[in-house]
């Protein structure tokens, strides 16, 4: 059995993975702004160091980390390892046929563009865990 968190938190953890520090720190302060707790990690090797540490509510990747489409098998990864957390992807791109195929395939449940202000796509994340009871056990987020 997994524990909750190696540094146990009141607050829901987010994981926000993206190659860009100005995009990391806008994620970390919506998140902020909305009760979370929030692990940012630049790279893939972080990303999994993360993910043994904690047990995460929200995930949001960047469909390109260090190579185009990179990220989509760490938002798979994720979606075994926390099921019943959400996993967003972040694409550059216009999402078209491959991108939701993609998105399919890895469990992401939402992609939004790159483009996106971060406020939209955290409040869009939050409204949709706290009204689908995504929270998995954390009262919080009801």
């Amino acid at each position: 059995m997994r524990a909750e968190s190696a540094t146990a938190s009141p607050n829901p953890l987010a994981l926000v993975v993206h190659s860009d520090m100005a995009a990391l720190s806008k994620f970390q302060a919506a998140f902020s702004r909305k009760g979370f707790t929030t692990i940012v990690a630049r790279d893939l090797p972080t990303a999994l160091l993360a993910i043994t540490q904690h047990y995460f509510q929200v995930a949001i990747v960047c469909s390109h980390l260090a190579e185009g489409g990179d990220g989509w098998p760490l938002a798979g990864v994720l979606h075994l390892v926390f099921p019943r957390s959400f996993i967003a992807v972040v694409s550059p791109f216009e999402p078209d046929v491959l991108t939701l195929q993609a998105a399919i395939n890895y469990g992401a449940r939402e992609v939004y563009q790159q483009t996106s202000p971060v406020e939209e796509i955290v409040d869009s994340i939050v409204a949709q865990v706290s009204s689908s009871g995504n929270e998995g056990s954390n009262p919080r987020l009801q």
